[in-house]
């Protein structure tokens, strides 16, 4: 995982994720919660720049020394305190911890069940409200400059959650000295008051140049070799003995009372991470690298990834998959071995692709088979009662879930029976839809499945428990085509021309017109799942008019639907408008496949998206079998 942070092929939010797992901190206990590091230090400019060393933290500095003044203050304590505690050294520079459950039940207390938790750490009932979360500007000056008694950094959710920061539970909190009532977190001006666009702005300092380069700083901090001893006196770094569980050793410990003194101290002030690192950490290379092979050959070379600064150089190829369609595209799978394409009604099976599972039959049967073999497929058995299938998804191995007439979700469990023959068994209806489903899609990342109907509804279902989530408010046209965002959890349905995007809770946040000729519709779409920090990820959609058009969310707010065309954002541009907030989805590129290379015909109806991570491409299949690649021209 290191090599991996070091060649950029995992991001800074993951990396952090995983040294925090090694070293014991896990969400499911408030006192080992994860830990992350306070990444900025400009909270009241109107605009954020990132460009800008001043906008960010000390990172190779605790919280507590952030300030020269403060720093020279903890540093008088430690030379204060000469006293021994039994064999251990009292000597700290901080008797407060930078993460503890009181902490991080504070940060998440208007989600449930972190309001309770907060309310069992206050003896039952809340804090005084100024004392509460509620600014994030004062809470990075009460801990890196005004308050001795605070030095706490920050929690994952920072930087992925918006819904933290908002009061949706309506809970009283109570008023401020200046008689302001408590309620969302009152956030910086370069948010503009908007949760979604803080935690935007907030992920991508996370992930920026300067973080990237010294990062590692702080990680020698919290993890590595000055979390204690003589490196961490001088990195003004020390803690209470009582924060270190390898100093402490509890076993050892006779006396119930200073046992019992001890697991109070840790249970209301926190405890220090494992020590994952000795030597001091390695930083991380300032050139994105990653393996490519080429026949029995690897080689190391830049890695350019599709973003909206490149989105003008793309080059537009065309691929033969292995087993090329006879008709029209229906799904297209990326694997490290070649591309992989099927007809429309039949959808590749995970994990090895090599299934296909087939439908749409006049006796309302299934069939499997083996992709590339002439072996003759097994033929399943679906009760008519269920109606035409129209669309199919297969989220893990063993599990496929199909739709279509009877308006019923249907969830299959595959399985060989008994006489060790393949057969389909139903696992569980779901009801919801009035008319027939056209279209689903599911993220096992999210647990979630999707489905969209002729009727407009688009129905949340959790795929663990098969249960309705929550339905989306009415859609103007029947449902084409719906998409899951794996990273962000964010989803996209398309009802004719126009294109929506929703939060991973069904709130609204973006909405888009297609400028299609009259009687065309948004056939497919898909997220181009670049890298898993560009939180501003492109949304792909096909059309029945033969274009694949690649579209990013600009200015966002949830609750605010808004629609512009690419020449009133250029227009905008020209006339100096700042920041139209209900500017949310601009059409970046239009792509078109090029009518020669044998295409029966250049506006051939796009039927299928996919993308390649790894390999920066975004691939469409059409009507006419054709399967057209776009990647960025190294």
């Amino acid at each position: 995982m290191l090599l991996k942070w070091q060649r950029r092929e995992i991001s800074n939010f993951e990396y952090l994720m995983h040294l925090n797992s090694l070293a014991g901190r896990t969400h499911s206990d408030l006192m080992q919660y994860p830990v992350f590091p306070w990444v900025l230090a400009d909270y009241h400019s109107q605009a954020l720049d990132l460009d800008n060393p001043n906008t960010f933290r000390d990172l190779s500095r605790p919280m507590g020394a952030q300030t020269e003044e403060r720093k020279e203050k903890f540093i008088q304590r430690f030379k204060e305190v000469e006293k021994t505690e039994g064999n251990l050294s009292a000597q700290s520079h901080y008797c407060t911890h930078y993460s503890s459950a009181m902490i991080v039940a504070s940060y998440l207390v208007r989600l449930e069940p972190f309001t309770e938790t907060f309310r069992s750490l206050q003896g039952g009932d809340l804090d005084v409200a100024d004392r509460m979360f509620h600014s994030v500007r004062n809470t990075w000056e009460s801990a890196s400059r005004d308050n001795m008694t605070d030095v706490r950094e920050l929690i994952p959710e920072f930087f992925y959650l918006p819904e933290f920061l908002t009061n949706h539970n309506h809970i009283d909190f109570g008023c401020l000295q200046d008689g302001t009532r408590l309620n969302d977190v009152d956030l910086p001006s370069w948010a503009g008051g908007n949760p979604h666009r803080f935690i935007r702005l907030h992920r991508q300092a996370l992930e920026s140049d300067y973080v990237s380069s010294h990062l590692h700083h702080w990680i020698d901090l919290i993890f590595g070799f000055k979390q204690q001893g003589s490196a961490a006196v001088k990195a003004t770094n020390v803690f209470h003995p009582y924060f270190y569980s390898d100093q402490v050793q509890m076993d050892n410990i006779g006396d119930p009372l200073i046992k019992s003194t001890i697991l109070g101290f840790v249970n209301n002030f926190g405890q220090i991470p494992k020590q994952l690192f000795t030597k001091p950490h390695p930083s991380r290379n300032a050139v994105s690298l990653r393996k490519h092979s080429v026949g029995k050959d690897s080689f190391l070379f830049p890695s350019p990834a599709l973003s909206v600064s490149n989105l003008y150089n793309l080059k537009l190829t065309s691929i033969i998959p292995k087993e090329a369609p006879q008709g029209p595209v229906g799904h297209i799978v990326c694997t490290e071995k070649g591309i992989l394409a099927v007809e429309k009604k039949s959808i590749l099976l995970p994990p090895l692709w090599n299934k296909i599972f087939s439908w749409g039959f006049s006796d309302f049967t299934c069939c499997l088979a083996d992709s590339g073999s002439d072996k003759r497929p097994t033929v399943l058995e679906a009760p008519a009662d269920w109606g035409d299938c129209l669309c199919a998804v297969s989220p893990t191995p063993g599990t496929l879930i199909t739709s279509g007439s009877s308006s019923v979700v249907c969830v299959w469990d595959l399985c060989r029976s008994t006489a060790g023959a393949t057969a389909l068994l139903l696992k569980q209806p779901l009801y919801g839809h009035t008319q027939p489903v056209t279209c689903l899609a599911a993220s096992t990342a999210y647990g979630l499945l999707l489905s969209g109907s002729v009727d407009g509804s688009c129905i949340f279902w959790d795929l663990n428990r098969l249960t309705c989530l929550t339905r989306l408010p009415a859609h103007e046209a029947g449902l084409s085509a719906v998409a899951i965002n794996d990273s962000t959890g964010e989803v996209a349905s398309c009802a004719g021309m126009t294109l929506y995007l929703w939060t991973v809770n069904g709130q609204p946040l973006a909405r888009g017109q297609a400028p299609l000729r009259p009687g065309g519709i948004i056939s497919c779409c898909c997220f181009f799942d670049v890298k898993d920090w560009d939180v501003q990820s492109l949304l792909v959609t096909g059309d029945t008019d033969g274009c694949v058009q690649v579209w990013k969310l600009e200015g966002a707010s949830p609750g605010s639907l808004g629609e512009e065309t690419v020449e009133e954002a250029e227009a905008g541009k020209q006339g100096g408008r700042a920041g139209r907030v209900a500017l949310v989805l601009r059409r970046e590129r239009l792509l078109r496949t090029s009518p020669a290379e044998g295409a029966a015909r250049p506006d051939a109806p796009i039927t299928a998206l996919a993308t390649a991570r790894n390999y920066s491409k975004l691939l469409a299949g059409n009507e006419d079998g054709k399967v057209c690649c776009w990647s960025v021209d190294e």
